[in-house]
């Protein structure tokens, strides 16, 4: 009798109890999820701003709603065997919403999700305008959160804001209070230097999420210098868009300008996409029970 598989849940779990840092590129949709799993990463990142453009073709302004962020979660999840961390924005209202977005992200099938501590509607954490709750009210999201999951290895991220509106101390302290709430991990979003970056790691007493955006707020620090500072996940949120989004811009440009799509270098045909999505695995089932078999 063959052994069930151990739940992404799990997996994670063990991931931040063991030594070195979890790198998790971001993913928007299915293809770059599955992308990531080739490319050998131990865990794969659903950015909300990602999906807020990819699916709905907007800015990561709060425009987008619990059900089609889970369901989005769940798509990326069905597709890859990795472990999934998902924004959840700011778990849509107040404690009861939360809940219900943890019940909702742990049917979608991740084994993780980040709640922040903004004012809805949320804006990306990068760009100016934030605003943030009272911390006790956020820790009393994440105090319901982590207590009404019912997975007990699912991983509770919570995230501050605060840095850009009330300042660092006030990011660093509402780090330690929403640990204290029961979150399993502090993301403190856009420190601003180095420094910053190594006072979250010295004074912040749980463990940590960096977010590297390039062009964000937070300077360029390598994952080899954030594990030797001491953080447990970092997560690249644009790296699988942005160059995307550059690829294809150049593409529609040489289509417009040439009037074909042919073009000298690598190329991709239509079952070279296929099987970077799981065409193979799907073919030998067809295979397996076809009738003419």
């Amino acid at each position: 009798m063959s052994e069930r598989p151990v739940r992404a849940t799990t997996r994670l779990r063990r991931m931040l109890a063991e030594p070195g840092l979890i790198v998790a590129p971001g993913a928007y949709e299915g293809i770059s999820a599955r992308l990531i799993e080739a490319a050998g990463f131990r865990a794969v990142y659903m950015t909300g701003a990602g999906t807020a453009a990819s699916h709905l073709g907007q800015p990561d302004l709060g425009l987008a709603t619990l059900t089609e962020m889970a369901t989005h979660a769940a798509h990326i999840a069905s597709c890859v065997s990795l472990p999934v961390i998902a924004d959840a924005d700011t778990g849509y209202g107040n404690a009861l919403n939360v809940v219900r977005t943890v019940r909702e992200y742990e049917r979608a099938g991740v084994a993780a999700l980040h709640l922040e501590d903004q004012v809805a509607s949320k804006k990306c954490g990068h760009i100016a305008g934030k605003q943030v709750i009272p911390m006790k009210e956020f820790a009393e999201k994440i105090r319901a959160a982590a207590e009404h999951r019912t997975d007990p290895d699912f991983v509770v991220i919570a995230r501050t804001d605060a840095r850009a509106v009330t300042g660092l101390d006030d990011a660093i302290e509402r780090g330690n209070r929403y640990h204290d709430a029961g979150a399993d991990v502090i993301f403190v979003e856009a420190p601003q230097s180095l420094e910053e970056i190594e006072r979250v790691a010295r004074e912040v007493k749980a463990p940590l999420l960096a977010n590297m955006v390039q062009g964000g707020r937070t300077p360029a620090v390598r994952a080899i210098d954030l594990e030797r500072l001491g953080f447990k996940i970092a997560i690249y949120p644009a790296v699988c868009m942005a160059a995307a989004v550059t690829a294809i811009e150049a593409a529609l440009t040489r289509l417009q300008a040439t009037g074909t799509d042919w073009h000298d270098g690598p190329t991709l045909s239509p079952m070279d996409i296929f099987k970077r999505v799981g065409f193979d695995w799907w073919h030998d089932i067809e295979t397996r029970y076809s009738s003419d078999a």
